[in-house]
């Protein structure tokens, strides 16, 4: 039994069909999880085993979240065997990747990404901003438990964004708000600079993604030495609420 794994691990027929990728090589593990199935039509998936997990490049796992937005968007998203997941990762987990999302309600990551228990760490916070607690976590993430992929997802129509170029004042929010000021600076916008324009909203968000990647790569040198290795990818994207599609940016 392999490090990490527990009875239901093993012996849960969903993982009999991932394990058979696995005897192909790399290649085949990575075909069949861009695939998004699992031992076959309709069938579930469950979690991640730590050699699945390592046999995938940071490349692979952004394509693999690439594809369950398509599949989310389209409405055909996989069985998830919530259950079988759980058991599945309860005495070990072996997630690919970091998501720092937005808290908003509207935005869930896990499902628009069509992915399941056990497959991302998700960490959430108002305008997916980075501070020293998040780069811990981010380090835990990637330095200890192997993840090697950090996204950083924005979204369109944000209220931390509009809020910060409001210049709201609300006990800790005022703090977490100056957070995102740099990205108001930053942004090179035609239109009218206030929270009303929601273009410039949404332009804003976007800068907000990139500061909030140079802070990740700027204050925490394991996660920019683990980049500059290829080891990980430190990659941004935006959450469209009216159509539902992440947009990888370069």
């Amino acid at each position: 039994m392999e490090s990490g794994s527990d009875c239901c691990t093993t012996c849960h027929p969903d993982n009999n069909g991932r394990r058979v990728w696995l005897k192909g090589g790399m290649s085949t593990c990575a075909i069949a999880l861009l695939a998004g199935i699992g031992c076959g039509p309709g069938v579930a998936e469950a979690a991640l085993t730590q050699a699945q997990r390592d046999a995938l490049t940071p490349d692979q796992i952004i394509e693999i979240m690439k594809k369950g937005n398509e599949r989310f968007r389209s409405g055909r998203m996989k069985p998830q065997d919530f259950l079988a997941q759980k058991r599945a990762s309860a005495s070990g987990q072996y997630p690919a990747a970091i998501i720092l999302s937005c808290i908003d309600s509207r935005a869930p990551a896990e499902i628009i990404l069509d992915i399941g228990i056990g497959d991302t760490f998700n960490a959430r916070v108002a305008g997916n901003v980075s501070n020293p607690d998040m780069l811990g976590s981010m380090e835990f993430a990637c330095a200890l438990a192997g993840a090697k992929v950090i996204l950083v997802m924005g979204h369109s129509a944000c209220g931390a964004i509009k809020g910060a170029i409001d210049n709201v004042q609300l006990g800790n929010l005022t703090g977490l708000l100056e957070s995102i000021k740099p990205a108001i600076e930053m942004t090179q916008y035609g239109g009218e600079h206030t929270s009303k324009n929601a273009g410039f909203v949404d332009a804003v968000a976007q800068s907000n993604v990139r500061h909030t990647i140079e802070v990740i790569r700027g204050n925490s040198s394991i996660l920019a030495d683990l980049e500059k290795k290829g080891q990980i990818k430190i990659v941004g994207a935006m959450y469209d609420l009216h159509n539902g599609k992440v947009s990888f940016m370069s």
